[in-house]
């Protein structure tokens, strides 16, 4: 609920997991995110909806970012996502100083954390069993998809 206070890491990860199976049950790739301000107040969640909308710009921490709405800045803020952000959303948490990322898991994939870390955001990896899981099955089962999610053939 957008507004609710969610204290913890493990609070704010349950967040985008419920957005990551929100968006496989709706047939999309199972991977979400949620941005929460310096009190810990959710701010917006989403999750990848490029296959329920034909477009590849609908990632996980995109849907979350636009669902939060403008901010003066985003400095002390907190994106977290399920999985490890490609480069695209990597470059959004860069483009607009997002100042700290909590990745559900890097196991399946790694993306731009290091990258972000360099630039100045802190950067905690949860590596959850759960979501290494989850996106496991998916990769195998769906390859075609996921390699056209990540920009590869």
């Amino acid at each position: 609920m957008t507004g609710a206070r969610y204290v913890t890491d493990a609070e704010k990860l349950a967040v985008a997991t419920a957005e990551a199976h929100a968006g496989a049950a709706e047939g999309g790739i199972p991977i979400g995110a949620a941005l929460f301000d310096a009190d810990d107040r959710l701010l917006g969640s989403g999750h990848n909806r490029r296959v329920q909308h034909d477009d590849a710009s609908v990632h996980g921490e995109t849907d979350a970012f636009r669902n939060a709405g403008r901010q003066r800045s985003y400095r002390n803020t907190t994106m977290v996502t399920t999985l490890s952000p490609c480069w695209y959303c990597s470059g959004l948490v860069r483009q607009f100083g997002i100042g700290r990322v909590i990745i559900g898991e890097d196991t399946n994939f790694l993306g731009g954390q290091d990258w972000i870390a360099e630039h100045g955001a802190s950067v905690t990896v949860v590596n959850d069993p759960d979501l290494i899981a989850m996106m496991g099955d998916f990769i195998r089962d769906h390859p075609a998809l996921w390699n056209e999610d990540i920009g590869e053939e």
